[in-house]
């Protein structure tokens, strides 16, 4: 076999099936149908003289001939990729390249704004992209290149992965100015004698700040649950429901903020990108402007 005779494309389409083990979800990462991602491993079978993957009830498990080459050709994929990169030469002021993030609505909030004010600023034709993808989908995102980078929980341990911190933020507990059971300290009783909001994406199940007073063998008066947090801070304006939140969101409101009663881990994002894109110009770029 020789490398002039082979699609280097279908390098790509092996790699991201052997990463998903799944070739619906091959086809939505590189953006192609799935009748192409069949006709790509169909042609990498003839090239290789083998199946490479087999069709299971749960997913395409991978030969030992695909298991022995997959190292090699992620490898070389990086390798063209950095490549690329190393002489692509980025200026911000001129480009109009879109940058795709992944993120959920609290940094959306926090780093926005100002993010797109200092982007109106020095680089006016960037765009930002912005949709959460949620902890197993975005580390194949970025591989494939169809997300830039991603803000999340440092909750995930993945080798092909770059990360580091963003930003921390101590939790507090926020509740409207005139509230008639909260003074200017708070109690743990009457934290507890509160109604409380919980933001949280799953539709059960306890959060962080649940989990701290559960450790003192006590437990919250839930009355709200809710998925986003921008919605949350309204309720409390306007309710007796107290909001325990990041405080650079409770400062962003004109509300009573107050110390919590009990210790709470602080909340700690962090900024992914995948390692083919460690060295590239505008995502570097991007990177430090987030993290000025």
């Amino acid at each position: 076999m020789r490398l002039s005779r082979v699609d280097l494309n279908l390098f790509i389409v092996f790699d991201t099936i052997y990463n998903v083990r799944n070739l619906t979800r091959t086809a939505e990462i590189l953006s192609i149908t799935q009748p192409a991602v069949s006709n790509a491993l169909s042609r990498l079978r003839k090239t290789f003289d083998d199946q490479l993957f087999v069709r299971t009830p749960k997913a395409m498990v991978p030969t030992p001939v695909a298991d022995n080459i997959a190292v090699q050709v992620r490898e070389a994929l990086q390798l063209l990729n950095l490549s690329i990169q190393e002489g692509n030469h980025f200026s911000p002021g001129t480009s109009d390249k879109v940058f795709r993030l992944s993120m959920n609505d609290l940094p959306e909030a926090l780093l926005l704004p100002a993010l797109e004010e200092k982007l109106q600023a020095s680089a006016p034709g960037l765009g930002i992209q912005s949709h959460y993808h949620s902890r197993k989908e975005f580390p194949d995102a970025l591989a494939s290149g169809t997300l830039d980078l991603a803000i999340d929980v440092p909750l995930l341990n993945d080798p092909q992965l770059c990360h580091q911190p963003l930003f921390t933020d101590e939790y507090v507990c926020m509740v409207r100015n005139d509230h008639p059971l909260v003074g200017e300290e708070l109690t743990l009783e009457t934290y507890l004698a509160l109604g409380h909001i919980l933001v949280s994406s799953r539709p059960s199940g306890v959060g962080q700040v649940d989990a701290a007073v559960n450790n003192l063998g006590l437990a919250r008066k839930i009355k709200l649950r809710v998925k986003h947090y921008m919605v949350a801070p309204l309720v409390a304006l306007r309710t007796d429901l107290a909001l325990t939140v990041p405080s650079r969101l409770a400062r962003q409101y004109d509300a009573r903020i107050l110390k919590l009663p009990f210790d709470m881990p602080p909340l700690e994002w962090h900024l992914y990108w995948h390692k083919s894109a460690d060295l590239d110009q505008a995502n570097r770029w991007f990177r430090e402007q987030l993290l000025k």
